[in-house]
């Protein structure tokens, strides 16, 4: 009974591994986010609005979120990385405070 539950946990912790591994970092290509799932955008635009909140009350997970999604899909991002991509994201936002 033991040995069947220890297989378990094991197979349960193994399966769970590639999403942690296919997770959206700022490093990379800003063409990997129209390809990524929804629970991969959600969790990149997350952990954005998180770390950015605090420059800005605007600079929240939504905001990222749409912000990211309109400039994926507005021009052509194969050079651009995602870490740019926010960066955009955040001047806009500064600019419409000025």
């Amino acid at each position: 009974m033991q040995t069947k539950l220890i297989i378990v946990l094991v197979a349960l912790a193994c399966a769970t591994l590639p999403a942690d591994a296919a997770r959206l970092t700022v490093d990379d290509k800003a063409s990997l986010w129209p390809r990524a799932s929804a629970t991969d955008k959600i969790d990149f635009s997350t952990r954005m609005g998180r770390a950015f909140h605090t420059l800005s009350p605007k600079l929240d997970a939504a905001y990222f979120m749409r912000c990211l999604e309109e400039t994926a899909n507005i021009g052509d991002t194969k050079d651009l990385r995602l870490e740019e991509m926010v960066r955009t994201c955040i001047s806009l936002v500064r600019d419409e405070a000025e």
